[in-house]
């Protein structure tokens, strides 16, 4: 599969992109206020809205709503309005340690896409070429790495709190689909002793309440030996033990970067391929389209263009 596999006619030609950041949302009692990136086509309306979690890597910006340019940019020119947090694990806030939640702000990042979707009409007031454009009633979590943590929270799945023991329920009814890429598994033997000891909280991780309709996106050579020791299949949980309907993007040779999704020339990225970027960009698209507005063939058009390549990147199942 590569470029040409995918047609203008399937997903039209891209349109012009605005762009407005940072749109600062007051949060009381957030150590600092919600700032979140709001991209859209320059034109259109009743857009379906993708509200994306950056992961927690290592450079100090992508890791804010100035990553994944890759994705925000096609979403976006493809007809989608993207809106991205900078969740507080953010290194751009550079919070003191002590932080409470720190450092990698579990709860605190599901609550921020759903004060995001509280204050949709602030949003809209702030980016005035935005203002009555949003369909509300079509809206997706994508996430990658930390943030498809954060995203499969919002889609129902469950972890017991470490520091109460209480069970945490934060779907968000509101959210009708979502993109989990390269996500973290489940828990307890499945995790290194290092992640367990310093992140308890994955510990507990439950997929079995995680009803909401998801494409999960994981790559055969994401090892992740620094937080699994069950090796690639970790990242294949959260379709392995949800309930349907879900769908799994196995992306052959792709390592934890997908081909770089998280920026352009991005040096973290280990496994940097342009076609493997494009792949996920049409796939995730065509999902979305699809799940948010069953009656497109969006999804089937991409699924047979992936089955049907010489030599494909990878794979889909369903179920």
């Amino acid at each position: 599969m590569n470029e040409s596999t995918y047609t203008a006619d399937a997903f039209g030609s891209p349109a012009p992109v605005l762009s407005v950041s940072p749109v600062a949302l007051p949060a009381p009692g957030r150590a600092v206020d919600l700032e979140v990136r709001v991209s859209a086509p320059v034109t259109g309306s009743d857009l379906p809205v993708i509200l994306l979690s950056h992961g927690h890597g290592h450079s100090n910006h992508l890791s804010s709503l100035n990553g994944y340019a890759p994705l925000v940019n096609f979403w976006a020119a493809h007809g989608f309005a993207v809106i991205q947090p900078t969740h507080l694990s953010s290194r751009t806030l550079s919070l003191d340690p002590s932080t409470p939640g720190a450092p990698l702000f579990w709860r605190s990042r599901a609550e921020d896409m759903t004060h995001v979707l509280d204050r949709l009409d602030a949003i809209e007031a702030a980016v005035p070429q935005l203002a009555g454009r949003l369909d509300r009633s079509k809206v997706a979590v994508a996430g990658h790495s930390m943030g498809a943590h954060t995203a499969s929270l919002l889609l129902g799945a469950r972890l017991t709190d470490p520091d109460d023991g209480t069970e945490v329920d934060l779907t968000e009814p509101r959210i009708t689909a979502g993109v989990l890429l390269a996500a973290p598994g489940r828990g307890g033997d499945a995790l290194t002793e290092s992640t367990a000891e310093n992140y308890p909280f994955f510990l507990t991780t439950d997929f079995s309440k995680m009803a909401t309709p998801a494409l999960v996106v994981a790559g055969d050579k994401d090892a992740s030996a620094h937080l699994t020791v069950r090796g690639p299949e970790w990242h294949t949980d959260p379709y392995v033990l949800s309930p349907g309907p879900k769908s799994l993007l196995t992306l052959f040779g792709a390592e934890h970067g997908l081909g770089g999704v998280s920026g352009y020339d991005v040096a973290e990225t280990t496994d940097e391929s342009p076609e493997r970027v494009a792949a996920v960009q049409r796939l995730t698209s065509a999902y979305l389209r699809t799940q948010l507005s069953p009656g497109d063939s969006a999804w089937q058009t991409a699924y047979d263009a992936l089955a049907s390549a010489s030599s494909p990147l990878g794979r889909v199942e369903s179920r």
